[in-house]
C-alpha cells in the first residue's frame, strides 16, 4: 500500500484536474488514488464523468456501479438511484435499451420501497419522458418535462432542471409549437452557458438542443449553438465525449455555407472519433461524408460511404436515390425514393426526404407528383414556422411550375427562393436556383439575362467545387463538355486547375480531402489525356485552352 502522503496528494491532484476540466490528468490521479485505497462515492463520481469525458463509457458504467454499491451499504437510497439512473442513461445513449430499463427499473423500485420525496424522481421522470418523445407522443412527454422542471425548482437542482427544458422544448418543438419549443431550449443552454452544471449534462444539452434545432429546420439556432459547442470543447482539449456529435453539426453547418472541404474533414473524423468511442452514430457521419462526395462529383467514393453508412445502421436516403440519379439509373432512383417517402410517417422526416423526391419525380416527367410534394411539404413548412423550409419550398415550387411551362410563375417563385438562401447564406443553394433563374429567363426569351444567371451559377458551381452541375451548366451555355474539357473527367479538371495555380500534390490531396496517391494518380491520368509529359507543359495547356 502507497503511503498516505502520496495517496492524499494524488487524490488532491486529481480533484483539482478535475475541476479545472484536465480530463486526463483528473482521470490518471483519480486512477492512482483509487488503486492505493479505494475511492469515496464522490470521488467516485468525479473518476466516472473524467472517463465518461474521455469517452471510456465502460469505466463510466463501471465506477457508478461502485458507487451504488457503497451507496447501498450506507443505506442512502436516492444516492444509489441517482447512480443508477446514470448508468442506465449511458446505456440508453449507446443504443442498450435493455440493459439501461434495467437499471432505470431498480432506481424506481429502490425509490418507492421506501417511499421516496427526492430529486431523484425527478431524473427518472427525464428518462422516462425521453422514452415517450421516442414514440412520437410529444404532449405527454411535454407534461412529464413540467413535472420534472417542478421537483427541479423545489429541490435546486440545476443539472435535473436543464434537463427539464431541453425535454420540454424539444417536445414542444416536435409537436409543431416550434416558436414555443425554442424558447425552452433556449432557456436549458442559458443554464448550461451560465451555471455549474455537470459536464455531462452540459454536453448532452449541447447535442439535443442543435439536433432539435436541425429536425425542425431551425438553422440560425442551429449555427450558434454549434459554434458555443465547439467553443465549449475548446475549453477542454482533453475531451472526447460528445466531440464527434461536434464535429457531424460543424460538417452540417460548414456544407451550407459552402466550406465544402472543410465539411469533408469534419465528417472524416466525426467517423474517426466515433469508431474510437464505438458510438452507434457513426452512420450519420458516413452519410454525411457520402453527401458531400456526391455533391463533389465523386460518385464512386459517395457508393462506398452510403453503404458504410447503411451496415453502420443508418438510412442512406435521400442521398443514395440523389445518386442513382446523377449516375444515370432513374429508374433506381425513382425506386428507393417512392419506397423511403411510402414508409415513413413522420412529417418532418418527410419534409427532409421530399425535396429529393420532387426533383427525382421531374426528372421521371412526374409533373403532377411533384406539385403534390411541394404541396406537402408547403403545409410543413407553414405548421414549423421555418425559414428553411420556406426557401426549400419556393425552389422547389419553382423547380415545377418551370417543368410544367409557367415559367412566369416559376420565375416569381425562384427570386423569393433566392432572396431566402442569400438571408440563409446558403451559396450553393444560391447557385441551384439561379441556375433556375436562367433556364426561366431562357424560356421567356431573355437570353441576356439566361446568360448572367448561368455565368453567375457556373463561378459558385466551381468554387464550391459541385463539379456535376459546373458541366450541367455548361452545356446549357452551350458549350461541348467533351470538347470544353478535353477528355478529363469533372475531377480531372479540378486537379488541373489545383496545378496550374502551382499546388504540389500533397497540397492537392489536402485541399482536395483526397489521398496523395489518388492525387498523384488524377495528376499522371491529365498528361495521358493532355499529351504531356510535365507539370508545366500541363499549366501551359490550361491557360491555352482556357480551363482555368
Amino acid at each position: 500500500m502507497a503511503p498516505q502522503g502520496k495517496v492524499a496528494s494524488a487524490l488532491d491532484s486529481g480533484r483539482d484536474a478535475y475541476a479545472a476540466r484536465a480530463w486526463v490528468d483528473a482521470h490518471a490521479l483519480l486512477q492512482r488514488a483509487d488503486e492505493s485505497e479505494p475511492l469515496a462515492p464522490p470521488d467516485l463520481t468525479r473518476l466516472a464523468i473524467a472517463s465518461y469525458m474521455l469517452g471510456r463509457d465502460d469505466e463510466w458504467v463501471a465506477a457508478h456501479e461502485r458507487a451504488h454499491h457503497l451507496h447501498l451499504e450506507a443505506d442512502d437510497v436516492e444516492a444509489a438511484a441517482r447512480a443508477a439512473f446514470w448508468i442506465g442513461l449511458s446505456l440508453a445513449l449507446r443504443g442498450e435499451l435493455g440493459p439501461a430499463e434495467g437499471w432505470f427499473g431498480r432506481a424506481q423500485r429502490l425509490l418507492d420501497e421506501r417511499d421516496a420525496d427526492c430529486v431523484e424522481r425527478g431524473f427518472l421522470l427525464i428518462a422516462y419522458g425521453q422514452g415517450l418523445l421516442a414514440t412520437g407522443d410529444a404532449a405527454a412527454a411535454e407534461a412529464v418535462g413540467a413535472e420534472a422542471a417542478a421537483i427541479a425548482r423545489r429541490f435546486g437542482d440545476r443539472d435535473l432542471f436543464a434537463f427539464a427544458m431541453l425535454l420540454e422544448g424539444q417536445a414542444a418543438a416536435f409537436d409543431a409549437r416550434v416558436t414555443e419549443g425554442l424558447q425552452l431550449l433556449d432557456e436549458a443552454m442559458v443554464a448550461v452557458t451560465t451555471e455549474d452544471l455537470s459536464p455531462v449534462v452540459s454536453g448532452i444539452a449541447y447535442c439535443g438542443v442543435i439536433l432539435t434545432c436541425q429536425e425542425v429546420f431551425e438553422l440560425r439556432r442551429a449555427r450558434e449553438w454549434t459554434q458555443a459547442l465547439e467553443d465549449w470543447w475548446q475549453q477542454q482539449p482533453d475531451m472526447v465525449a460528445f466531440t464527434g456529435r461536434c464535429l457531424i453539426h460543424r460538417a452540417e453547418i460548414l456544407q451550407l455555407g459552402g466550406s465544402w472541404n472543410d465539411a469533408l474533414k469534419e465528417a472524416r473524423r466525426a467517423c474517426r472519433r466515433f469508431n474510437e468511442t464505438n458510438n452507434p452514430t457513426t452512420g450519420l457521419a458516413l452519410y454525411r461524408e457520402a453527401e458531400l462526395l456526391r455533391l463533389r462529383g465523386d460518385l464512386d467514393d459517395a457508393e462506398r460511404a452510403y453503404r458504410a453508412a447503411s451496415r453502420a445502421g443508418w438510412e442512406p436516403q435521400p442521398g443514395l436515390a440523389q445518386l442513382r440519379l446523377a449516375q444515370g439509373r432513374a429508374d433506381a432512383a425513382e425506386t428507393a425514393i417512392r419506397r423511403a417517402v411510402a414508409e415513413t410517417a413522420d412529417p418532418l422526416r418527410r419534409a427532409v426526404l421530399l425535396p429529393a423526391y420532387v426533383e427525382i419525380m421531374l426528372a421521371a416527367g412526374e409533373v403532377d407528383e411533384a406539385r403534390a410534394a411541394c404541396d406537402e411539404l408547403e403545409t410543413v413548412a407553414q405548421r414549423y414556422s421555418s425559414a428553411l423550409l420556406d426557401a426549400i419550398t419556393a425552389y422547389e415550387r419553382g423547380a415545377v411550375e418551370l417543368a410544367a411551362g409557367e415559367a412566369p410563375g416559376a420565375l416569381e417563385l425562384l427570386r423569393g427562393a433566392l432572396d431566402a438562401w442569400r438571408i440563409l447564406e446558403a451559396p450553393y443553394e444560391v447557385a441551384r436556383t439561379r441556375l433556375l433563374i436562367g433556364e426561366a429567363c431562357r424560356v421567356l426569351g431573355d437570353t441576356d439575362a439566361c446568360e448572367l444567371e448561368l455565368e453567375a451559377a457556373l463561378a459558385e458551381f466551381v468554387r464550391l467545387g459541385a463539379l456535376p452541375d459546373a458541366v450541367h451548366v455548361e452545356r446549357l451555355l452551350g458549350r461541348a463538355p467533351d470538347d470544353y474539357a478535353h477528355g478529363l473527367s469533372p475531377r480531372e479538371l479540378e486537379v488541373l486547375r489545383l496545378l496550374a495555380a502551382g499546388k504540389s500534390n500533397r497540397q492537392i490531396a489536402a485541399m482536395l480531402v483526397i489521398s496523395e496517391h489518388t492525387a498523384a494518380r488524377h495528376v499522371q491520368n491529365i498528361f495521358g489525356k493532355l499529351r504531356v509529359s510535365s507539370r508545366a507543359a500541363a499549366t501551359a495547356f490550361a491557360f491555352e485552352h482556357g480551363l482555368v
